[in-house]
């Protein structure tokens, strides 16, 4: 038997390779190893010799094989895991800049308004295309142009009258909202009176509820553009200060006239409701409030 053979019983896929020290053995006393067999005895007729190359290239054969077999799966997984694991960086919620517009009235005055989203990564992006817009009512802040009626990532407004709109963008089943306010530019004698409708022709900017009840008054701010008195309620800032120790003093002015409410039993003292209107400049009126109880 060469040196470089290998002794293969049965057509069997093993390959058994003789100890070469059993070689040396057998050469030296002369005598034929006996081959090694499977199953405790050799069958005639049933060995078959191989070089060492062949087996060489058996095994490398093989280990292609496993190579394609492994590089199949592989690719597999990878198409599986970037269907099923990595999953799709999605739209989670979307909001308008700036949350609270305000925009002169008037066709040279305007407004950007711009959509952000923030994605299922937690990144947050400009919103470009894709975007509905309304306002409502459009009869004081209009949106300007072909995105008044077609999607797009951000959009242009303009104030048709004083008050305020309200904003909707809407992406991907996602809707945010602003409070976009119209205010009048070049306002004159602003002032807060107590009233029900515009315009007041003898303002009382003074109160003095008694808070052994529940009291309330109605407001309105006011104001003059080019010679019109214009009401300004809605569209302007109500605020009390300072709070008191007990009780509470609101101003609620989503529709005018503005009611303002003293609780029952709210501390005694002087308090001031506030009303601001418009920007550059910032117009402002005052309210004086004696609470007695």
């Amino acid at each position: 038997m060469p040196e470089n053979s290998v002794q293969v019983q049965d057509r069997t896929s093993f390959l058994i390779f003789e100890n070469a020290s059993r070689r040396r053995r057998a050469r030296s006393a002369n005598v034929r190893p006996t081959p090694c067999t499977i199953g405790g005895r050799a069958r005639a007729g049933r060995s078959a010799k191989i070089t060492l190359s062949e087996a060489i290239i058996m095994l490398t054969g093989r280990k292609l094989a496993l190579t394609l077999a492994f590089t199949v799966l592989v690719a597999l997984a990878t198409g599986i895991s970037c269907k099923g694991f990595f999953q799709p960086n999605t739209l989670s919620s979307i909001a308008i800049q700036p949350p609270s517009p305000q925009v002169e009235v008037g066709s040279t005055t305007t407004q950007t308004l711009q959509a952000w989203g923030t994605y299922s990564d937690n990144s947050r992006s400009q919103i470009t295309s894709g975007v509905a817009w309304t306002s409502s009512p459009n009869t004081i802040v209009e949106i300007l142009g072909t995105c008044a009626t077609q999607e797009c990532g951000s959009v242009t407004v303009q104030g048709v009258a004083s008050g305020t709109s309200t904003i909707t963008a809407a992406a991907q089943g996602l809707s945010a909202t602003a409070t976009a306010t119209a205010y009048l530019g070049n306002v004159t004698g602003f002032e807060a009176c107590q009233g029900t409708a515009v315009p007041v022709t003898s303002c009382t900017n003074t109160w003095n509820p008694n808070a052994a009840s529940l009291v309330t008054q109605d407001f309105v701010a006011q104001g003059t553009n080019s010679g019109t008195t214009y009401d300004l309620t809605t569209a302007a800032t109500w605020t009390v200060s300072p709070t008191p120790a007990a009780g509470s003093i609101s101003c609620d002015n989503t529709s005018s006239p503005a009611v303002c409410t003293v609780d029952q039993d709210t501390t005694a003292g002087s308090y001031t409701i506030t009303v601001t209107y418009g920007t550059n400049p910032t117009l402002t009126a005052t309210v004086d409030v004696t609470v007695t109880n």
